[in-house]
């Protein structure tokens, strides 16, 4: 999903796509993009009138499409199949064959798309070479793995000529989405992240330009179904329904989301999760990380990641007795509570859990920072890393207008001028304003 809203965004040049393995393996990632661009083809022929609406496409300013990384830098490689299905979008091929697209390979003339025979590290290199020095924002939405080889290729060019990273992570202060303790897409490299986050006084990656957006802050934000069917497709629910031919994009989102659906419901929620949108969110606000009075806060907060543990692979483990900007088990508790029954809607039984769904995954095969760059150096365009394109679309039954904070509100938060740790995304403009966003752009329904 998370590659729509970046095309339908007048904010951001898209420049690449660099699919991953990740939600599955890299090949469907690569075939889900072509599905797309066939889906938004016949959505612009048949309403010629919404090509204002979509700026990254077309026939003019090609995207180059590139294949990442096919596994993590060591280890077994996971997948999140039985969530998203073997093609990464609810298995779409078997329930709606019309979706079988054209097959296309690297090198082949695409009406829309380059498709390169250049692999994604050498395009993500030679595009922060040739654009405008720190002009590129890098959006991570899968496994850190692409990202973690083009610094090792060419980590000084990397860290002098790159605007901004912008990643979807990682578990701070609540439980995981795939095992107790681990994010999915740190669970599925852990050793790319801890190249990366984690580095040694000497490493090429700019800390400084990093922004992290942990599950605490990316969960809240939601897309319901009731919301989804009532307002975007009301054919959604009915089972056995088809597509409708003057609907392309309509339904296309509604035949992926519908196992997706299927299986949220089976955790007792109706509603997925906007993890990935968040940091196409972030990249289209450009926030700034001076000023303090803008709805985007942030905080560093410092942490490692575990490689090796059996069932603890992936958690991001902090130093509670230092680290003053976490919340710290037995301190503080009767503040958090307070600020938790603020916000009912995120804790529906009052308790300091996180409500936040597991996504089961499959096993396929057996810091150091610098003081915030100025805000005036970046121009919003980029490369996009991502697992799928189903990325996960995710959802909200209780519409909030309030800024949302993490889902365990960190008490302390550390300033952005202190030296060590990681920039983590602690408050954003709300759930209620992105799904809203999401809505216009996406389907252009404006309420």
């Amino acid at each position: 999903m998370s590659p729509i809203p970046v095309i339908t965004s007048p904010e951001l040049r898209v420049l690449a796509i660099i699919v991953s393995f990740g939600n599955t393996d890299v090949d469907a990632c690569y075939l889900n993009i072509i599905r797309l661009y066939e889906v938004l083809s016949k959505q612009l022929q048949q309403h010629p009138e919404d090509q204002q609406f979509w700026p990254n496409f077309s026939p003019d300013h090609k995207i180059i499409l590139a294949r990442g990384a096919t596994g993590p830098l060591e280890g077994e490689s996971h997948t999140a199949q039985y969530f998203h299905g073997r093609d990464g979008l609810g298995d779409i091929s078997k329930r709606f064959p019309e979706y079988n697209t054209a097959t296309y390979a690297p090198g082949d003339d695409h009406p829309h798309l380059v498709l390169t025979n250049k692999s994604g590290v050498d395009v993500a290199l030679d595009l922060i070479q040739s654009e405008p020095s720190e002009s590129i924002s890098y959006l991570v939405l899968g496994p850190m793995t692409t990202l973690a080889q083009v610094v090792k290729k060419s980590g000084e060019t990397f860290k002098q000529r790159i605007g901004r990273v912008i990643c979807m992570g990682g578990a701070l202060d609540v439980p995981g989405n795939t095992s107790p303790v681990a994010e999915f897409n740190f669970f599925a490299d852990p050793y790319a992240v801890h190249s990366l986050l984690t580095p040694s006084p000497t490493s090429d990656f700019p800390l400084s330009k990093f922004l992290l957006l942990p599950l605490d802050i990316t969960t809240p934000h939601e897309l319901p179904f009731p919301y989804y069917s009532s307002i975007i497709d009301p054919t959604f629910s009915i089972r056995g329904r088809r597509t409708d031919p003057d609907k392309p994009l309509t339904s296309f989102t509604s035949a992926f989301l519908e196992r997706t659906r299927e299986v949220m419901m089976s955790f007792g929620k109706a509603a997925m999760e906007l993890h990935d949108i968040c940091v196409v969110w972030c990249a289209i606000d450009h926030p700034s990380l001076t000023d303090p009075s803008g709805p985007w806060k942030f905080s560093k907060r410092e942490f490692t990641i575990e490689r090796t543990g059996e069932i603890t692979r992936g958690m991001l483990v902090i130093d509670w007795r230092d680290d003053q900007g976490a919340y710290a088990p037995g301190a503080n508790r009767a503040a958090v509570q307070a600020e938790l029954e603020k916000h009912p809607e995120f804790h529906p039984l009052g308790t300091l859990e996180s409500t936040a769904v597991p996504a089961q995954v499959e096993v396929e095969d057996a810091a150091h920072a610098h003081p915030p760059p100025s805000q005036g150096t970046f121009r919003r365009q980029g490369a996009v890393d991502t697992t799928s394109v189903t990325a996960q679309l995710q959802a909200e039954d209780v519409v909030h207008a309030e800024p949302v904070p993490s889902v365990k509100p960190v008490p302390a938060p550390r300033s952005l001028e202190d030296g060590e740790g990681v920039i983590v995304v602690r408050e954003t403009p709300g759930s209620e304003k992105l799904l809203r966003l999401l809505a216009k752009r996406v389907w252009g329904v404006d309420r």
